[in-house]
């Protein structure tokens, strides 16, 4: 910055000098060639929408003379065929309501045939007492635009499809896993007289295989084998060794049905199957055997554990408490495993629920921070003591819905029981499958 009353530097005086010639140069320019030569169309038209003055550079992207033009067109002529119908239906009637209008899309038409996307402008010129004299237009080309777009709506149309591929796989791959699953559970259980049964099985995830299992069947004519557990992880390995469980247990209880020795057959076949592979599987289980005794109605239960929840015996009287297996180690973790047996009495209105750990570590509180627990299980069924099997399995689905997002664990539920009542046997009910 120069002094107070110093002149300015040389070199300054120069910078300003040629500051002033480029601003000069730019000024020297027509007011007729900018608007020969402006970025964009400009055309003016009579109210009728004849032509009256059209610049340059609109001419050139059309490819018109300005002699075919001038005087022998109307705005609408330079037209597509659905931009004149638009123009007539909606764009004068607009202008001509509101006196402008301003970045509507519509296709011009070239001289060699082709078509070019614009986007168009108008405002009507009024004179001194308000009358229209004409309509000035502007002309943007919105070919770049239009490219732009039509890429975005082929992405788009891409993506819908990609996502409607991916839902319809979706729906495929969960049919099959529902179908499999299915696979790996009976069908239904087999009527034992003088007893009910009620079972509950839902997967924590629609499009993955669960790993819970459960089962019932007749050994002779007399006694039935249950079980019921839960097999390390999901999805198809999980399933592989459900099944390889399920199928196992019932050979183990045919040849011989003690509990323990079910248990410890199932425990070795797991062992020496997944061990040796680097990827160990076990499962936890619960397996038993029911005696009916038809001339007193009672049941007598006898069963094993491995590492699984206890069971819960509810009695008809309201007295309601877990019958203890400790011990029980996880089956298939080592080479020999000790499982220690435990047996109840079933009398009218008793009922033996078995159930897996999605119902005990479901989720719960605001902040879904705590577990539901073994103590809040055990009130929540002594609260329904005398219940039918039927009945407590309804009020535990009642309970497992109401947890809704915490519970994120597949849940298996088997209840066994005695009515108060005498009545021919029913298949068990089956929910939320």
């Amino acid at each position: 910055m120069c002094p107070v009353g110093d002149n300015p530097e040389p070199f300054e005086a120069q910078d300003a000098a040629s500051t002033d010639a480029a601003f000069s140069a730019l000024l020297e320019d027509s007011v007729e060639d900018l608007y020969e030569s402006a970025p964009c169309g400009y055309l003016s038209t009579l109210m009728d929408g004849t032509i009256a003055k059209i610049n340059a550079t609109l001419l050139g992207w059309l490819g018109l003379e300005r002699r075919d033009v001038v005087g022998h067109k109307r705005f609408a002529d330079l037209l597509t065929v659905g931009g004149k119908l638009y123009h007539e239906t909606h764009f004068a009637p607009l202008l001509q309501m509101k006196g402008e209008i301003s970045g509507i899309a519509l296709e011009m038409r070239k001289a060699d045939g082709g078509r070019m996307p614009v986007l168009v402008s108008s405002v009507v010129k009024q004179g001194s007492e308000g009358e229209p004299l004409l309509i000035r237009t502007t002309v943007f080309d919105a070919s770049d635009r239009r490219a732009y777009e039509e890429e975005l709506l082929r992405r788009k149309q891409e993506a819908e499809r990609a996502h409607r591929q991916a839902e319809a796989d979706r729906a495929r791959l969960q049919e099959a896993l529902a179908v499999l699953q299915q696979s790996l559970l009976p069908a239904s259980l087999p009527s034992v007289p003088g007893v009910e049964t009620a079972t509950y099985y839902h997967t924590a995830a629609p499009d993955r295989l669960g790993g819970d299992f459960y089962d019932l069947f007749a050994l002779d004519g007399t006694r039935w084998a249950f079980f019921l557990g839960d097999v390390c992880g999901k999805g198809p390995k999980a399933a592989a060794v459900t099944s390889l469980t399920r199928y196992t247990l019932r050979a183990a209880a045919l040849h011989d049905p003690d509990p323990v020795t079910a248990l410890t057959t199932l425990n070795t076949v797991l062992h020496e199957r997944y061990t040796g592979g680097g990827d160990p599987r076990y499962c936890t289980a619960i397996f038993g055997i029911l005696t009916p005794d038809p001339e007193t109605g009672r049941v007598a239960v006898s069963l094993a554990s491995g590492g699984h929840p206890p069971a819960l015996v509810i009695r008809g009287d309201g007295g309601t408490d877990f019958l203890p297996t400790p011990g029980g180690l996880l089956v298939g973790v080592l080479p020999e495993a000790s499982f220690t047996p435990a047996t109840t009495t079933l009398g009218p209105g008793d009922t033996l629920l078995l159930y897996t750990d999605g119902l005990t570590e479901a989720r719960t509180g605001p902040d879904r921070g705590e577990l539901y627990g073994d103590r809040a299980l055990l009130d929540f069924v002594a609260g329904h003591a005398g219940a039918s099997p039927r009945g407590m399995v309804e009020a535990l689905t009642g309970l497992l819905e109401s947890l809704g997002e915490g519970v994120d664990d597949d849940t298996a539920l088997l209840a066994v029981g005695v009515p108060r009542t005498p009545s021919s046997p029913r298949p068990a009910t089956d929910h939320g499958r």
